[in-house]
């Protein structure tokens, strides 16, 4: 059970929470873990901006990554890129072809009006998804070793 499980990472803090239990998970069930970052960008009439640089995505899913090896996880590390409109699809059809049985994300609390106009792309992979998923709550006691 939970044998290849998939960590979606992004820049928020939260992140450090959703590596810590996909460690965790991955430890407790002699998994392997591929952690995902989306590069993302937004396009407008004239061009696709991107919304972040290259060396500050690498180094974030680095940064995942050497967690969890570091805490003896077997870790991997893919980077995509993709509009703000395709983040969660993106993270769905990853976790699809890596043939992931969890997907571990970190939710974005947001005001319900915010919400309705943007929604979380945890709401909507969790809602697309056929692969289960855990949502990280945003602090978790304790470290992953």
């Amino acid at each position: 059970m939970f044998q290849r499980i998939l960590v979606a990472v992004d820049s928020s803090p939260a992140r450090h929470v959703a590596v810590r239990l996909a460690g965790d998970m991955a430890r407790l069930t002699g998994g392997k873990v591929s952690v995902l970052h989306v590069s993302a960008s937004v396009a407008t009439i004239a061009a696709v901006v991107p919304l972040e640089e290259d060396a500050e995505a690498k180094a974030i899913l680095d940064e995942a990554v050497a967690t969890l090896r570091d805490a003896g996880v077997d870790a991997e590390g893919t980077l995509a890129d993709a509009l703000t409109t395709q983040i969660a699809t993106t993270i769905s059809s990853a976790a699809e072809e890596w043939r992931a049985d969890l997907l571990v994300l970190s939710p974005h609390h947001r005001k319900a009006l915010e919400a309705l106009l943007n929604p979380r792309v945890s709401d909507a992979v969790t809602h697309s998804s056929r692969t289960a998923v855990l949502l990280a709550p945003e602090d978790v006691p304790g470290d992953l070793r």
